[in-house]
């Protein structure tokens, strides 16, 4: 088996314009590129043309109707990342169906929360079928259990005898293209109504104008497709510009790292993302692993998105593989959210990522944005790039006017992607779509220039004694100087006492002896007390015990809220 080429013979590139995912997969059909599924060992296990794709995904989607599902349909599947979900993504597009992916377990705590999650999906999604791989479909059939449901399994469970294609629908721009639920909301799911028209509009903005893709490009990722930048950054965009692409399972990522860059340096991939944690796994496992054969210099655009970018972390990455070709000038820093489909903005090619330095005290007393003076304490940020052609990114004061320069404020975003609904959720969607439509991202930041800077979420935003600080500010900073500390360790969230603001950082242990397990408590409260003159209440938790969201970032209000209910209670610091 050969994976699909990176340049198609004769078909002319054409950067996403379509008016549909089914118009665009059927111009891809007409070349040699398509996508290739790597086993958790590296192994190419499947290499699909876009011309077997569509071939085969025409014919599922008579199958799917001829199940009895109707077009306009919700179809719920957990995403992983294998053949069979791909061709039901692309199946439903053809049927009319609007595919509502759904995460894989690794994220949630155990079993039960997981069926309950995804049952809550389900139900949010008011789906009529749910698919899911071999190994989930017994956890799936729970999930269901009670719903009225009309397929519930594998692709095996639609008749083998499908209705004529002629029956397929002719898609419309309008149509409902797929559910994508949003990262942050667990105990709520909320669905994103993505439409076929926004979703075009985002591809072609990415290939057009924030990656620039050229004839030659190959994407690779171990991003869940799940995810916003996982499913559009990594398998709708690639396709809408005809571009080979080399998936990973994500699972398989978070044991072997360096798996992805082997893809990378094995297929010649010239575009891959990654948030900065990804950047940092790599880092770590270089210090044991061999660097043998490894070649990164065809990686032209080494994207961060998806959580804060941690400059450090890139710094320290570009440095440790520079001696295997990787170019400092390929980091293209983003910023966006699933409710703009995926991206708003995006840093220049071809520069790398460039930061800003600001004073932190006046950040955190004033909101206001200078560079520091000797020996004050300073904060880093990314530039994430100018908003997209076609797309306006304002910062506001909390009375709604916009902010003067330099000085933070709340973001808010127009464009011909942003959403125009949570699906089924009247009351969420006017919270944050303007009738004039504009998008509360719910993200604080400033203006450099033209160019966007996110300082982070507003609602992890912790005031103490009128200073707005960061959490995390406090979760990099005991990672950085504490003893045995990785990233991701530590969560960081306030208290409201009233008067008193207190201030609690979960910190994952994984060490047993009580005086060590004291002595780490006595130094990160230290080390926070030196460097942000705080005072922070450390408390002990168990590895792994962090709660994430669907996408694997740290949630910060779900720890909260663990914490308020005594998971985290000092008889429970135990090491597991």
């Amino acid at each position: 088996m050969s994976a699909t080429p990176s340049v198609n013979a004769s078909l002319p590139l054409r950067h996403g314009d379509f008016a549909t995912l089914t118009e665009a997969l059927d111009y891809a059909a007409l070349g040699e590129t398509g996508m290739n599924l790597h086993s958790p060992k590296g192994e190419l296990v499947a290499a699909i043309p876009y011309g077997a794709l569509r071939q085969e995904a025409r014919a599922l989607a008579c199958r799917m109707l001829a199940s009895g599902l109707k077009p306009g349909d919700r179809v719920a599947m957990i995403a992983d990342t294998d053949a069979d979900f791909v061709r039901a993504f692309f199946a439903c597009q053809y049927a009319g169906l609007a595919p509502a992916p759904m995460p894989l377990p690794a994220a949630f705590g155990g079993k039960d929360a997981y069926i309950a999650h995804i049952r809550r999906m389900i139900e949010s999604a008011r789906a009529t079928a749910a698919l899911g791989p071999a190994d989930l479909q017994a956890w799936l059939a729970e999930a269901a259990q009670g719903l009225d449901l009309a397929i519930v399994g594998g692709l095996e469970a639609f008749p083998e005898q499908g209705l004529p294609e002629s029956s397929l629908p002719t898609v419309q721009a309008d149509d409902l293209c797929y559910l994508q639920f949003s990262s942050g909301s667990t105990r709520f799911p909320l669905g994103i109504s993505v439409t076929q028209r926004a979703l075009m509009a985002n591809a072609a903005a990415i290939c057009r104008d924030g990656l620039a893709v050229r004839r030659g490009d190959r994407a690779v990722s171990w991003l869940p497709l799940y995810h916003d930048m996982g499913l559009v950054g990594f398998l709708l965009t690639p396709l809408a510009c005809q571009l080979s692409i080399d998936l990973m399972p994500t699972r398989a990522f978070a044991r072997r790292p360096f798996l992805w860059l082997e893809l990378i340096s094995r297929n010649k991939g010239t575009l891959s993302y990654s948030p900065s944690f990804g950047y940092d796994l790599c880092t770590r496992r270089a210090e044991t692993l061999s660097f043998d054969g490894l070649d990164l210099s065809s990686w032209r655009g080494a994207g961060i998105g998806g959580d804060m970018i941690r400059p450090a972390t890139l710094n320290a990455f570009a440095e440790r593989f520079a001696a295997v070709g990787f170019p400092a000038t390929a980091f293209v820093a983003s910023y966006g959210m699933a409710e703009a489909v995926l991206a708003i903005s995006v840093a220049p090619l071809d520069q790398g990522l460039k930061t800003e330095m600001v004073d932190s005290a006046l950040l955190e007393q004033e909101n206001r944005v200078a560079a520091p003076r000797s020996g004050d304490r300073a904060r880093e940020f990314a530039l994430c790039g100018r908003p997209l052609p076609g797309y306006v990114v304002e910062v506001r004061a909390e009375d709604g006017t916009l902010t003067a320069p330099g000085r933070v404020g709340r973001v808010f975003a127009r464009g011909p992607s942003l959403m125009k609904a949570y699906f089924d959720r009247p009351e969420e969607t006017a919270r944050a779509i303007s009738p004039d439509g504009w998008l509360d991202t719910g993200d604080l930041g400033y203006m450099a220039g033209d160019q966007l800077v996110i300082t982070g979420r507003a609602k992890d935003l912790i005031i103490v004694n009128g200073r707005n600080i960061w959490p995390q500010d406090l979760e990099w900073t005991a990672e950085a100087e504490a003893t045995n500390l990785r990233s991701g360790d530590v969560a960081v969230f306030s208290l409201d006492g009233g008067e008193l603001e207190t201030v609690v950082a979960l910190v994952q242990c994984r060490i047993r002896d009580e005086a060590v397990r004291q002595g780490l408590r006595d130094e990160i409260a230290k080390i926070l007390r030196q460097h942000h003159g705080l005072d922070v209440s450390v408390v002990l938790v168990p590895p792994h015990a962090l709660p994430q969201t669907s996408s694997g970032k740290l949630s910060r209000s779900s720890a909260k809220a663990m914490y308020l209910r005594g998971a985290f209670a000092p008889a429970l610091e135990t090491v597991e």
